[in-house]
C-alpha cells in the first residue's frame, strides 16, 4: 500500500519534473540554460512588488524561510539576482537582475501554458487539485499534524501498556 507522503512526492515529481523537462531544451535555445521552473513564483513575486526581504518573499509564494533561502542563493549563483543588507543586517532584500528582468517573456509565457494545464487536470478531477491542497493546508493550520498523530498514542506505548 502506498503512503500518503509517498503519493504526494509522487504527483510532485511528475508535475515539476515535466515542466523542468517540457521547457529544458526552451531555455536553453533562449540562452537561460540555468533557470529552473521553481524560480518563477519567486521571478514573478518580484515583478510584482519589487525588492523584498526573504522573510516577506517566503510569506508571498507561501513556502517556508528556509525553502524561499535555498531557492534564492541558487537563483544569485546563476544571475538571476542580487540580495543586499536591508535596514537591519539580518534581512537580506532581494532584486530581480537584469538577465531576470530580460527573460521575463519566456517566464510569462511558461507560467501560462502550466496554468492552462493545470486547468486541463483539474478538469478531469472530482475536485480541483489547488482546491484539496488549500483545504489541507487550512486543516494543518488549525490543528497540525503532529497533535494528530499524537492524539493516537506514541509509538511503544501500546508495548509499554501490554496492549
Amino acid at each position: 500500500m502506498t503512503g500518503l507522503g509517498t503519493l504526494l512526492r509522487h504527483v510532485h515529481e511528475l508535475m515539476d519534473g515535466a515542466i523542468a523537462d517540457a521547457y529544458a531544451g526552451t531555455y536553453a535555445e533562449l540562452g537561460l540554460p540555468d533557470y529552473r521552473p521553481r524560480y518563477a513564483p519567486i521571478v514573478r513575486t518580484l515583478v510584482a512588488h519589487g525588492p523584498l526581504a526573504i522573510r516577506d518573499l517566503a510569506r508571498a509564494i507561501g513556502v517556508t524561510h528556509s525553502a524561499a533561502s535555498q531557492t534564492v542563493i541558487q537563483m544569485r549563483r546563476h544571475g538571476w539576482v542580487t540580495m543586499e543588507k536591508g535596514a537591519d543586517a539580518r534581512h537580506r532584500i532581494v532584486h530581480l537582475t537584469g538577465a531576470a528582468r530580460a527573460a521575463l517573456p519566456v517566464i510569462e509565457a511558461e507560467w501560462a501554458a502550466v496554468e492552462q494545464a493545470v486547468r486541463e487536470l483539474d478538469a478531469e478531477l472530482p475536485v480541483p487539485l489547488a482546491d484539496v491542497l488549500r483545504a489541507t493546508l487550512a486543516a494543518l493550520e488549525r490543528r497540525p499534524f503532529r497533535e494528530r498523530i499524537e492524539a493516537h498514542g506514541k509509538p511503544g506505548e501500546s508495548l509499554a501498556r501490554g496492549d
